[in-house]
């Protein structure tokens, strides 16, 4: 694989990265409330997620996913329920009378960091749009020839990188302004606006067709 290559899907990669979507989203989410090292094991369920979709790729099940209707619409409905799940939890949260602001205590940290990875993972492994992307660009970056487990590796682990990078940044800023986000009326409307994105996001992912 050379030297251009590489670049080029660097590229490429990193405008998918830095483009909106419910990874952003859920950062935004977990830091104000869990803290950063939450906010971190979100971003290692992205990456682990990436590379599950690698793992697909090398073993063809993403062509599968694409190519059998049926599969595709369990794979789709699957995370649209996700992410409608997650977002109809935070407006349940939002709009209860409950005080909000103890969410935000730090030894809460500890306890949440599985399940904010689990949270990260599923983002992005029941999202046939990573699929798509993967089954769309690897070939145009890997021709038949050079599809073999290493490249693939490769180019998964050159898009984890990028992952850490941009959201691994986003997390360290978010913990800096935790003292406003962590008060009661704060996670009121940051709850609020995460439930409507991400029910959002579920709608979107569930019109799509493959």
């Amino acid at each position: 694989m050379s030297f251009t290559i590489i670049v080029a899907f660097t590229l490429v990669a990193a405008l998918l990265v830095i483009s909106p979507g419910p990874n952003g989203v859920l950062i935004a989410k977990t830091v104000p409330i869990s803290g950063r090292s939450s906010g971190f094991a979100n971003v290692l369920g992205f990456m682990s997620a990436f590379y599950l979709h690698g793992l697909f790729v090398i073993f063809g099940l993403s062509v599968l996913i694409m190519r059998s209707a049926e599969l595709f619409t369990a794979v789709k409905w699957a995370g649209a329920a996700y992410l409608c799940w997650i977002g109809i939890k935070a407006l349940r949260e939002a709009l209860g009378k409950q005080d909000l602001s103890h969410y935000a205590a730090p030894s809460r940290r500890p306890r949440r960091f599985a399940k904010a990875y689990l949270e990260g993972f599923l983002t992005n492994a029941l999202n046939p749009k990573v699929s798509m992307f993967y089954l769309a660009a690897f070939p145009q970056f890997l021709p038949a020839s050079a599809m073999n487990p290493t490249n693939v590796l490769t180019l998964v682990f050159i898009h984890s990188v990028l992952n850490l990078l941009w959201f691994g940044s986003m997390v360290l800023v978010l913990d800096r302004v935790t003292v406003f986000a962590r008060s009661g009326k704060a996670q009121r409307w940051l709850k609020g606006v995460t439930g409507i994105v991400f029910l959002g996001f579920g709608a979107k992912l569930a019109s799509v067709h493959n």
